[in-house]
């Protein structure tokens, strides 16, 4: 059946593929650490303030697609949560790597999503982006992605994840944007995957801080 989710199960299943790919070595998550790696500042759009029972409940949904599973027993003193996803839609790493940016940070050019994806997978370039995010799109019977209309005012149109169901296109124009010549076109797009890469890696630094000031709470 078609997985169509709540934002807030969006957000709690992107956080836990982020750790899972981003910090393993902290990974499955305790209900504590996964509230706050919905919460955290760094990576997210929107920031959110979910409590233990938003997270809860998101998961309830997220088990319902078999989407999410929880540890118990052993050496694990509390019940830890993990992902699905791989297993359930059989994608790869470099799938995982853009739906989770999509998760965590909503609709995104190609170039913002190399350069944020880059934490995750080393895209060799926006065309193994963009051939990655047609194929999600073309997944049959139930595509993952989706190419949104140009906005008005942007030159370079985003994409999106259908784990929503479709999305809302009354913000896009159906018109066409202003033409931008092929040189300067390419141009903009490498500017926007270096200024991508610059704010991704500015945030890994803060939830690198982030972590080690919660050591000394």
């Amino acid at each position: 059946m078609p997985v169509q989710l709540t934002p807030e199960a969006i957000r709690v299943l992107g956080a836990l593929l982020e750790k899972d790919i981003t910090t393993p070595e902290y990974y499955p998550l305790t209900l504590n650490a996964l509230v706050n790696a919905c919460n955290q500042k760094s990576n997210r759009d929107p920031v959110v303030a979910y409590d233990e029972d938003t997270v809860g409940d998101a998961l309830d949904i997220l088990r319902a697609y078999n989407l999410s599973g929880v540890v118990t027993g052993g050496s694990n003193r509390v019940p830890k949560y993990s992902h699905r996803l791989s297993e359930v839609m059989n994608l790869g790493r470099r799938e995982l790597a853009l739906l989770c940016e999509l998760m965590v940070r909503g609709p995104q050019t190609v170039g913002e999503l190399r350069g944020r994806a880059s934490r995750m997978y080393d895209f060799s370039d926006l065309d193994e982006v963009e051939s990655v995010l047609r194929s999600l799109s073309e997944r049959d019977p139930d595509p993952l992605t989706v190419r949104l209309p140009h906005q008005q005012g942007t030159k370079e149109p985003r994409w999106a994840h259908l784990l929503l169901g479709a999305p809302d296109l009354s913000a896009y124009a159906a018109e066409s944007p202003a033409a931008v010549p092929a040189g300067r076109s390419d141009r903009i797009a490498q500017l926007e995957t270096e200024v991508a890469t610059l704010r991704s890696e500015v945030d890994q630094l803060k939830a690198m801080f982030e972590e080690f000031r919660k050591q000394f709470e």
